[in-house]
């Protein structure tokens, strides 16, 4: 029996969906700090997401210009607080850049070691909290375990664990104690298995690279045009990294020191023989390759480390002497980029003669990262957006000084 619209059996729905603002933070565990993110909605499918900083801000640049140099490096460390090595060498090299100050070769080398540390570290940081945000816990328990031993050494050299004021305008604070060379070397070869069962955990995982594969795909014309930097970059492709790109005061503390930059170039990665290959799912530039481009560059860390030990170990002399305190700048401008973590750390400094500052800046990496959240996540589900944000691995505290 057929029926008819003028049938009273027939009812006809009007199905329609509302738009809708869904705060993500900034209590939320997968924004990565005290972010908000204001989604909108209709359904399952995101529209639009619009970042909220600023829970995090304190002044920073406004104490460094009431400060002098030195006194400054304690607040640099709780900019990346998950890096603040790499933090710390930035500052001090940007106020060397003013001096004209090169430090010795030995304060060279250990530079070296301590920010690829504190960058293995960080990257081990951002694999365990992303997995935690797709939902295994198993990879954020591993990776807190080795950071551990990382810092344990940290604590050995400074005495600190999270916020370490170590290397400083001159050089470091101190030297490296009797043994911790050989305890740095007896960690690096345990460690390198073990990057072999993470990339088991989470990169050659079904579910994850379900998860990451062909999610938030950034093309490599759109991560130069948001000022992307980082691994956020060389995931898209763009062969670019400050330790070998970056101003001579930068470059030259990597010289002599054989490395690649981390890049799919070809179709392939550097040494890719090494390393699960790349899944037929994943698309360049896509949440998947920004995870697997550190990862590689973990590895790539140990082997710098490695590097800097022997470097270490042949060269004679000072490791260099922290400048005076109260010791006045010649007037000028600078401004410096490093290769931190997260991306491009800059740092700018204007002198009046004085030994404080007259202005003091900080460029943040994860800023111009975090900016591509909105054409990522649009017409994306829900779901995906953890995905994008963990994937671009923003830290707040060097975005909202």
């Amino acid at each position: 029996m057929s029926t008819t619209v003028d049938d009273p059996r027939v009812i006809e729905i009007d199905v329609r969906t509302d738009e809708m603002l869904i705060n993500m933070g900034p209590q939320h565990p997968s924004t990565h700090g005290v972010l908000r993110l204001v989604l909108r909605t209709d359904g399952e499918i995101v529209s639009e997401v619009t970042p909220h900083i600023g829970y995090l801000h304190r002044s920073a640049e406004k104490i460094g210009e009431n400060l002098t140099p030195r006194q400054w490096i304690p607040y640099t460390d709780r900019m990346d607080y998950l890096a603040g090595m790499n933090m710390n060498l930035g500052w001090a090299l940007t106020v060397e850049k003013l001096l004209k100050y090169e430090p010795p070769a030995r304060g060279r080398h250990l530079r070296v070691i301590i920010s690829e540390l504190g960058r293995i570290a960080s990257h081990l940081v951002a694999m365990g909290t992303y997995g935690l945000d797709l939902g295994t816990f198993s990879p954020f328990l591993y990776a807190f375990r080795e950071r551990e031993k990382i810092l344990d050494m940290f604590e050995e050299v400074c005495g600190a664990r999270l916020t370490y004021s170590y290397i400083t305008v001159g050089g470091a604070t101190a030297d490296l104690p009797a043994g911790w060379l050989d305890t740095c070397e007896k960690f690096l070869d345990q460690l390198l298995p073990i990057i072999q069962e993470y990339h088991t955990l989470l990169t050659s995982n079904a579910i994850f690279i379900k998860r990451t594969a062909g999610i938030g795909v950034m093309s490599a014309e759109m991560a130069i045009d948001y000022g992307t930097s980082g691994p956020v970059l060389r995931g898209s492709g763009v062969d670019h990294d400050l330790r070998r790109d970056g101003e001579e005061i930068y470059t030259a503390m990597y010289e002599g020191y054989a490395f690649e930059v981390i890049a799919e170039k070809a179709g392939h990665y550097p040494n890719d023989h090494k390393y699960p290959p790349i899944p037929k799912e994943a698309v360049l530039g896509d949440c998947w390759h920004r995870f697997y481009v550190r990862m590689l560059e973990v590895m790539q860390s140990i082997d710098l480390v490695r590097q800097g030990i022997d470097h270490y170990r042949t060269t004679s002399g000072s490791y260099g002497e922290p400048m005076k305190l109260n010791q006045k700048l010649p007037k000028g401008e600078v401004y410096l980029e490093t290769e931190a973590p997260r991306g491009q750390m800059g740092f700018y400094l204007v002198s009046d003669g004085n030994a404080i500052p007259w202005r003091a800046r900080a460029r943040s990496s994860s800023f111009c990262n975090l900016m591509v959240t909105a054409p990522l996540c649009a017409g994306a589900l829900i779901a995906d957006v953890p995905a994008v944000v963990g994937s671009l691995d923003v830290v707040m505290g060097e975005i909202d000084r």
